[in-house]
């Protein structure tokens, strides 16, 4: 038995970073897993739980038939959930031997020196950096000598519309500006029919906007060491992102209760000119409502609000360099085992069954190039190509929760109706601190 010191800068929002020595016991693998359990961490799939779980079951079953081990699978609903979860876990040197994460917090995972930094054998042992897209390798590791995440499945974000609504509202093509998305919104906006369908209460979604919208218009978040929150840019973007549901009038005042999978079935139902965020995952329960071939997906708007151009220095973000990568633990007994598994799911054919159970996109070169002759998928690929990825720092965790946070402490506001700059602007100053904070302490 060998002993690692590992330093976890990993901080719950609000939370200082933990720094923890941890005794882990490592080597011992065997390939032959007959009596083992592999513990896997993944997201809940609150659109699809259904299909979900019976993709674990199958995936399950198929891992027993080649290796002799048992899959233990545990989800985690929420970024915090999400975070506490791998905070824990470095901190006992003990939990899950996979982790599936999202992009966003691969930089805060891999500061905590808990997974498995990916060397020549690693990347062989699961058949080659080759066998991905390069882009989904993007947010990996800092540098292409320090990665720790598999791709594992894509997730670029772009809208989707009612073709037959805009149609009657005479409106030829979607909106490519965020001021032409209300512009059009109001227009498709009387009675019952709402412009658009957007999840305020979502535990993903809000942050997002905030994002794109801010970095289209030159301002980063992070520059460097130094956070850029309480920025007019980012005033405007939440302005924007609450105008919709407070002043515009534009959204289901539903929909500050909503999560994304309600969202989404709002649009479904066929009176809903716009969902302003979604991925290909929703094309199967679009499907299957009243808007079957009537819906279309298209590019997320890539000019700032307030503007008709974006600015010199503002970044054509059509989306966030998104999807989930999968990381191996250090502490792991099983760490073959571990790469047996990632393999198994990262190759072709077992992504392809995710894509037609789950709508996951492939990260998998191969899988990926068979689904591009798919009308329906252009303008997801074309998102996939101009995602950016967000900051590779430690820090990250906690800037996308404080920006989450700003919009969960609106929620009251919202619902009755009203939300004043000043206040967005006090919300706004407290995650600054908070960003900044957890920027300081990241080394």
């Amino acid at each position: 038995m060998r002993y690692r010191k590992m330093r976890a800068a990993v901080a719950v929002a609000g939370a200082t970073a933990l720094v923890a020595a941890l005794a882990a016991c490592g080597g011992g693998d065997e390939s032959s897993g007959s009596g083992k359990t592999l513990n896997v961490l993944i997201g809940a799939n609150t659109q699809y739980p259904a299909e979900q779980q019976a993709w674990q079951e199958s995936i399950a079953q198929r891992f027993k038939s080649q290796t002799g081990a048992e899959v233990k699978w545990e989800t985690f609903a929420s970024a915090n959930d999400e975070l506490t979860k791998i905070q824990t876990s470095v901190v006992s040197g003990s939990g899950p031997d996979v982790y599936a994460v999202g992009t966003t917090f691969t930089p805060t995972a891999y500061s905590t020196k808990a997974f498995v930094t990916l060397g020549d054998e690693e990347w062989k042992k699961i058949g080659g950096k080759d066998k991905f897209i390069p882009s989904a390798l993007g947010i990996s590791g800092p540098d292409e000598r320090n990665q720790v995440g598999v791709p594992w499945v894509g997730r670029p974000f772009v809208m989707v519309y009612n073709t037959e609504l805009l149609s009657a509202a005479g409106i030829d093509k979607p909106a490519t500006t965020w001021d032409e998305l209300t512009q059009h919104a109001k227009r498709l906006t009387k009675g019952d029919q709402y412009g658009l369908a957007v999840a305020y209460k979502d535990n993903f979604d809000p942050w997002k906007f905030i994002w794109g919208m801010s970095i289209q218009a030159g301002n980063p978040l992070v520059d460097g060491k130094t956070a850029r929150i309480q920025d007019p840019a980012v005033q405007k973007a939440y302005e924007t992102f609450f105008g919709w549901l407070a002043t515009d009038k534009v959204v289901n005042p539903a929909a500050v209760g909503w999560s994304n999978s309600q969202a989404v079935a709002e649009f479904a139902k066929g009176k809903t000119g716009y969902m302003a965020l979604t991925s290909a995952l929703a094309a199967k329960a679009l499907d299957a409502g009243a808007v079957k071939g009537k819906w279309k997906f298209a590019l997320l708007p890539t000019v700032p609000p307030g503007a008709t151009t974006r600015p010199a220095n503002g970044v054509e973000a059509a989306s966030i360099l998104s999807g989930d990568n999968l990381l191996v633990a250090e502490y792991s007994k099983n760490k073959d085992l571990a790469f047996q598994f990632v393999k198994m799911i990262t190759d072709q054919d077992a992504q392809l069954d995710l894509y037609q159970r789950l709508g996951q996109l492939p990260a998998n070169a191969a899988a990926a190039q068979t689904l591009l002759s798919d009308p329906t998928l252009q303008a997801v690929v074309e998102a996939q190509q101009k995602s950016v990825a967000t900051p590779f720092t430690g820090a990250w965790a906690d800037i996308q929760l404080a920006l989450t946070n700003a919009v969960v402490q609106s929620i009251p506001d919202l619902s009755n109706g009203s939300i004043s700059p000043a206040q967005i602007d006090s919300r706004l100053a407290t995650a600054q601190k908070t960003a900044q904070s957890s920027l300081d302490r990241v080394k």
